[in-house]
């Protein structure tokens, strides 16, 4: 019989804390240490050498990304501990962050869409066997593909500034803004942005965003 999984949680709310590993014990997996701020969290995982670390990105000392980036140490200096952010963000550039060019042993989960114990659990075990939980088996996809070709060759310099202003988080109002243009130009400039790149029609406008600004990204 296996040994059961075992996680460390980092976690600064003390109730939403309580909650993740009660999620994790139903599961089966054994919560050896539960912090509630980022230098604890390298610490215990570094004396603990868990299976998997599971922690949220805004957490003390500065209530920053101190969780994401102690994500990031604990990745390089332990790569036979798998990492799962758990976050409220659906920014782009934080999940590139976590990833590098590697999406191996590594998770990124919205928080509000972990609607049962299973998700994280399933999440947990596909990280542990070497695999990737991002938000999106797109995302994956896309951060872990080589390109030979520049995917934005086809955009036009207009195209490139909202697709940078996109990635900057600005919303087409404020897109619209910024360039002192109107909003409806700049709606036409994503959709061009989107054909552009092959995004399909199928996938939310919001989705379409996010994997463009990946591409973005990665270019």
């Amino acid at each position: 019989m296996s040994e059961p999984l075992r996680a460390v949680l980092g976690e600064d709310q003390a109730i939403v804390r309580e909650g993740i590993a009660t999620i994790l014990r139903t599961a089966g997996i054994t919560v050896v240490a539960a912090v509630d701020n980022a230098v604890d969290l390298v610490r215990v995982a570094k004396d603990q050498r868990p299976d998997v670390v599971i922690t949220d990105i805004q957490m003390p000392p500065d209530l920053a990304t101190d969780g994401l980036q102690a994500a990031r140490e604990i990745r390089a200096a332990q790569p036979g501990t798998a990492v799962i952010v758990l976050s409220q963000f659906l920014d782009a550039s934080y999940a590139l962050d976590l990833v590098g060019d590697d999406p191996s042993g590594v998770g990124y989960l919205l928080k509000e869409k972990v609607a049962s114990p299973q998700v994280l659990a399933d999440a947990v075990e596909r990280v542990v066997a070497g695999g990737s939980a991002l938000d999106s088996d797109v995302i994956s996809s896309l951060v872990g593909r080589k390109r030979a070709v520049d995917p934005l060759a086809a955009l036009t310099p207009k195209e490139r500034e909202v697709l940078a202003l996109m990635a900057e988080g600005h919303s087409n109002t404020g897109i619209a803004r910024k360039l002192v243009v109107t909003v409806p130009a700049v709606e036409r400039h994503v959709t061009g942005i989107f054909m552009k790149l092959g995004l399909s029609h199928a996938t939310s406008n919001q989705h379409r965003r996010v994997l463009a600004v990946l591409r973005y990204l990665k270019q």
